[in-house]
């Protein structure tokens, strides 16, 4: 179970989230309320979308500390889509 965890991490968390499915995809059905979600979750936010899918518990939703692992996901998420034009400024100047 700790090297399919590890090969998760290195693929990424859109691999996470596709595993994660198919081995438990009566979660997917609890946690989300539509399939609208967990597809706009994979393609746009995989971290938050992962960190929602572990903190979510059936009768209580998120509380507490479990809103830090969400904002967690959520940094990760916009830092990794703003990251790559703030690294690639300098290409745009034509230098």
């Amino acid at each position: 179970m700790c090297c399919l965890l590890t090969t998760l991490v290195l693929l990424g968390p859109r691999a996470a989230v596709l595993v994660w499915w198919f081995l438990d995809p009566g979660r997917f059905r609890i946690t989300f309320d539509s399939v609208m979600w967990p597809i706009l979750g994979f393609l746009f936010l995989p971290w938050t979308t992962l960190a929602y899918l572990a903190v979510w518990l059936p009768g209580t939703g998120i509380q507490g500390f479990d809103w830090i692992w969400l904002t967690l996901g959520l940094l990760i998420d916009l830092g990794s889509h703003t990251g790559g034009a703030y690294g690639n400024r300098d290409r745009l100047r034509g230098r």
